[in-house]
């Protein structure tokens, strides 16, 4: 008799944790849409109506953000093949998406100037200069005259977040980075002078900014998008230095992390998966507490590593907020990828291997966010 009521009591005990989970959980309308504010997502389309996958993501499921594309990676890869075709049509876009969202939409591209660039000449836009060519000229007038341009454009088409500047160093080796000129300098001063020019012309237009790719991998002789990269070797604390000085002027909207193994930070993880990297270093070390967005969540080098739930819940509990899904990759465009997304998160949740307390910071963060979208310093 007393064994019993001692197993009775062990699990009784057992089930105090799961009890305490189920009860600090909201109803599921509520974390399904806290879970959605954290998806930037991806879609196929240069027009939307209220049948299009886009207006799906923004209306139904309320996704925190979109991404924008001008080529589609998944088929032609030709000019104007995804989201991207002139000014009118690109305004036109943002603007039917921002009908559909309930709150201030994210609307992010990678407008870095040169090589990186949607918002092309072919469509009319103003012609940009790559980052090297700023570093290398190093002077104000020069780099904000460009940055403003930029900056101005993407205002007037409503793109509300610019997924730069690259805080890396340079090398000319460096498949992704270097090879396009997409790195400011060899020299932590004059990136950090550079990215915050660039920053600041942006805020003058009410756009917001995303520093990347934390916490350095412009030292890397590899592409993440192909393959697993490791820095370790190759990588200095110097690189963390443009992100200290720029966090302390309160200059940071965004932290973009790199799927990168450093070792000399995490022995186990890559930097978009590592609570040591985020939490460790650029919360607590660098003092950052703004939105962290991570590279794109389907890249090679994460999945060959780990697979999709995994990958989410190590980023997710790693510190990340905001997660890249650009759904624009050769395996092909899934759209329904971002429903069953959430449908994987509020699992990983339920089943406690994600806190929902982590799901509940990220959303209030992004929040906090999207209170700045348009705000001109």
């Amino acid at each position: 008799m007393k064994k019993t009521i001692l197993l009775l009591c062990a699990a009784m005990m057992a089930l105090v944790p799961m009890m305490a989970q189920s009860q600090q959980l909201p109803g599921d309308s509520l974390l399904r849409r806290e879970v959605a504010r954290m998806l930037l997502v991806g879609f196929t389309g240069n027009t939307i109506n209220s049948q299009s996958d886009a207006a799906r993501y923004v209306r139904d499921l309320h996704v925190g953000g979109v991404i924008l594309f001008d080529l589609d990676l998944t088929g032609t890869r030709k000019l104007g093949s995804r989201n991207v075709t002139s000014k009118e049509q690109l305004t036109q876009l943002t603007s039917d998406l921002q009908s559909y969202a309930d709150e201030p939409l994210i609307i992010a591209a990678d407008q870095e100037g040169g090589l990186v660039c949607r918002l092309k000449t072919q469509y009319g836009f103003k012609p940009t200069v790559n980052a090297l060519y700023l570093g290398t000229t190093d002077n104000r007038d020069t780099t904000m005259f460009y940055a403003q341009q930029i900056a101005q454009e993407l205002s007037q088409c409503g793109v509300t977040l610019n997924l730069a500047p690259v805080l890396d160093v340079h090398l000319d080796n460096n498949p992704h980075l270097g090879h396009y000129k997409r790195c400011f300098s060899t020299d932590v001063d004059v990136i950090t002078k550079n990215a915050a020019w660039m920053i600041d012309a942006h805020h003058s237009q009410g756009v917001l900014c995303a520093a990347k790719h934390f916490p350095g991998q412009g030292n890397a002789t590899g592409d993440s998008h192909l393959e697993l990269v490791d820095v370790t070797n190759q990588w200095t604390p110097q690189e963390l230095e443009p992100y200290k000085r720029l966090i302390a002027q309160n200059k940071i909207d965004v932290v973009m992390t790199a799927h990168i193994y450093n070792h000399q930070l995490d022995p186990d993880y890559p930097a978009t998966l590592s609570s040591k990297t985020i939490g460790g270093v650029l919360r607590d070390q660098l003092g950052f507490d703004g939105v962290v967005v991570s590279d794109d969540m389907y890249m090679e080098g994460i999945l060959s590593q780990h697979s999709v739930p995994e990958a989410f819940a190590l980023a997710i509990n790693a510190g990340v907020d905001l997660l890249l899904v650009g759904n624009n990759i050769e395996t092909g465009f899934e759209a329904n990828r971002p429903f069953q997304l959430v449908d994987m998160i509020v699992d990983l949740v339920k089943t406690g291997r994600v806190p929902y307390e982590r799901i509940h910071q990220s959303s209030e963060r992004i929040k906090r966010l999207k209170a700045k979208i348009g705000i001109k310093s």
